[in-house]
């Protein structure tokens, strides 16, 4: 099994497909752009609302935004690239790509207008076409079988659609469970289950070793089963229960990732170590954190949304940009705008997460954790601009 971003070298120049074509191959180009944007206009409500410049309160706009036009983007981008490849089955063709970024703009757009019905049929749509063109590869079209990781990304887009079909039917949300228990599907689960899958093989990668593969599909679907687990726990057991068995899934699906750097392996480079040392470590602070401080639990969840999912997306998308234009090894080198970039994305997670801990400054700490993230993910758009549709040299 390859991975697309992993073969540079030794490869014949051949003439540049039509650009549709070449972006349906590659949808990570246009997803992760707009993404990255939708996520500096997600956050930038807040600052917004709070000088009077906004028409409405955020909340739940700013949620569906980051989860389904930031999180949405860099999922069904990703997925979207390296799926086909996988499977050894056709690329996405023209037509859905068009199809599935227009979506995704309207979903984006609908949620910055707080029209959150619209926004959510929108997603819904997205998700579930989305899905349908992978699975009709895997069932059709396939050459290989998907690794038996896929099996937690696929758990994460049917969190999505499960999450968002309960937010869409009026009478399902009006009981406090049910609602609660559509947050944990959307909020979490749509984003957790892609982590642990692809982690699984990419992460091995980005701390500088081989593409990680050797897991069976029992392990993967005991994980799967825990995860779905967890959510009903939470909500109908007991929350602290929950949120432990939800980490310890994470945990146990990327248990055999060796994250310590073998005596012979190469230095790895500041975003390898900000996996290591942020990234995942906050992650799980922020599953378990709430355990010993429920009533502040939307707060510490800020632990795993911008350290976990929002500086994972800035560190698995530079890993695809840098392979995808001919420039892979600079991935594996310190880098001080990769150090601009998780100061401040990490500072934004740290700073959100305080804040309702201390009521007086509670409203600055919202407006300094919006623009610490905005600074960061318009930092990385900058110093990416030019890789999102530059094609790789070696490349056919």
């Amino acid at each position: 099994m390859s991975f697309p971003a992993c073969r540079h070298r030794n490869r014949k120049t051949k003439p540049a497909a039509q650009s549709l074509v070449w972006l349906g191959s590659e949808p990570y180009r246009l997803f992760f752009l707009s993404g990255i944007l939708f996520s500096i206009a997600g956050v930038a409500m807040w600052p917004l609302f709070f000088s009077g410049n906004f028409p409405f309160y955020p909340g739940v706009s700013h949620a569906r935004v980051m989860i389904e036009a930031f999180g949405g983007a860099f999922v069904i981008g990703f997925l979207g690239t390296a799926g086909p490849r996988m499977l050894s089955a056709p690329r996405l063709k023209p037509w859905e790509l068009a199809a599935f970024f227009l979506l995704h703009l309207a979903n984006g757009l609908c949620h910055l207008r707080g029209l959150t019905i619209w926004g959510d049929g929108l997603f819904l749509a997205l998700l579930t076409g989305f899905a349908l063109s992978l699975g009709t590869r895997v069932v059709f079209f396939r050459k290989e079988w998907p690794p038996p990781a896929m099996l937690l990304a696929a758990t994460g887009l049917v969190c999505g659609i499960a999450g968002t079909i309960l937010w869409l039917n009026p009478a399902w949300v009006a009981r406090p469970e049910i609602q609660r228990f559509a947050g944990l599907l959307l909020y979490q689960g749509f984003l957790l289950g892609p982590v642990m899958g692809v982690g699984i093989f990419l992460f091995p990668r980005l701390l500088g070793g081989d593409f990680g593969e050797d897991v069976t599909f029992r392990r993967m679907a005991l994980a799967a089963v825990a995860l779905l687990a967890s959510f009903a726990v939470e909500v109908w057991v007991l929350p602290a229960a929950g949120q432990i068995l939800r980490a310890a899934a994470l945990l146990f699906a990327l248990a055999h990732v060796r994250w310590r750097r073998g005596k012979d392996a190469a230095t790895p480079g500041t975003l390898a170590n900000a996996l290591r040392f942020w990234c995942l470590p906050l992650a799980v602070i922020g599953l378990i954190a709430p355990v010993f401080s429920p009533l502040q639990h939307i707060a510490l969840d800020h632990l795993l949304f911008v350290s976990g999912f929002g500086l994972l997306c800035l560190i698995a998308g530079s890993r695809v940009l840098f392979g995808h234009s001919g420039s892979l090894e600079r991935f594996a080198q310190g880098s001080w705008i990769a150090r601009g970039i998780v100061f401040a994305t990490v500072l934004a997670a740290l700073t959100r997460a305080s804040a309702n801990f201390m009521p007086k400054i509670m409203i600055s700490h919202y407006e300094y954790a919006a623009w610490s993230w905005a600074a960061g993910a318009g930092l990385w758009t900058l110093w990416h601009a030019r890789r999102f549709f530059k094609r790789d040299p070696g490349d056919d």
